[in-house]
């Protein structure tokens, strides 16, 4: 309940402050908007090339397991052609 009625007050509070001081507090947000407008594009640039930088690195790694997985694939194959080869020349 005690929150409730400070809520309140301070409610009203600041309503009548908005009202007495509205000049005041235009020119405070006219002052503090191109502030958060910087901070926020500079954090909004941060992020983005962060995520930038991590679907880079993704793209190095699948790169790399593609590579091992062929190279995997091949020395399989080829083990399996000499074994087929061996076969062969002893069936000769």
């Amino acid at each position: 309940m005690k929150t409730l009625i400070g809520g309140a007050v301070a409610a009203v509070l600041g309503l009548i402050g908005l009202s007495v001081w509205f000049g005041e507090f235009l020119q405070l947000l006219a002052g503090a908007l191109p502030v958060m407008l910087l901070l926020g594009g500079g954090l909004a640039l941060y992020l983005g090339f962060d995520e930038l930088k991590d679907t880079w690195k993704k793209d190095d790694s699948s790169t790399d397991d593609a590579a091992d997985d062929d190279a995997e694939k091949y020395k399989k194959e080829i083990d399996d052609l000499k074994k087929e080869i061996e076969t062969l020349k002893t069936e000769k």
